[in-house]
């Protein structure tokens, strides 16, 4: 009976920290896919802003304004790469956060096994008792007839 008190607690234990990963899992993906969000929003306002300033190239632009769409350019092109990495990292981040909560569910339900295999064994046993007490009854009415 201790055994399967502990196991229940090793299960419970398992379920929880299995809920919890699930949960960490959870929040890397919503976050990732805000970063992935951001990253979009990035590309397009670049797309849109070197799309202005070609429109604004035909009515015909001045050296300097030339010059600050090219470093406007290069700081928008280092935002995207930084928005990148980090949803580079916010991708790793799920990887590690799967493999952690298929790490968890792997022993939860092992311990559902053992469990399962418990139980059996432990109805196994029952059954074989019943048989023999139904045999020793058998045999002594059996007896007592005679």
């Amino acid at each position: 009976m201790a055994m399967n008190s502990a196991l229940d607690t090793l299960i419970e234990l398992a379920t929880s920290q299995t809920d919890e990963a699930a949960k960490r899992l959870g929040l890397a993906i919503r976050a990732c896919e805000d970063t992935e969000q951001k990253l979009a929003m990035l590309l397009q306002y670049r797309d849109e802003y070197e799309a202005r300033f070609q429109t604004s190239l035909a009515g015909g632009v001045t050296a300097a304004g030339y010059r600050n769409f090219q470093l406007f350019l290069e700081k928008l092109d280092m935002a995207i790469d930084g928005q990148q990495k980090i949803v580079d990292d916010a991708k790793r981040r799920i990887v590690d956060e799967r493999s952690e909560w298929q790490s968890c569910e792997r022993k939860r339900m092992s311990y559902d096994t053992l469990a399962t295999r418990m139980q059996k064994a432990a109805e196994h046993k029952a059954n074989k008792l019943d048989q023999k007490l139904m045999d020793e009854f058998a045999t002594r009415q059996s007896n007592y007839k005679r």
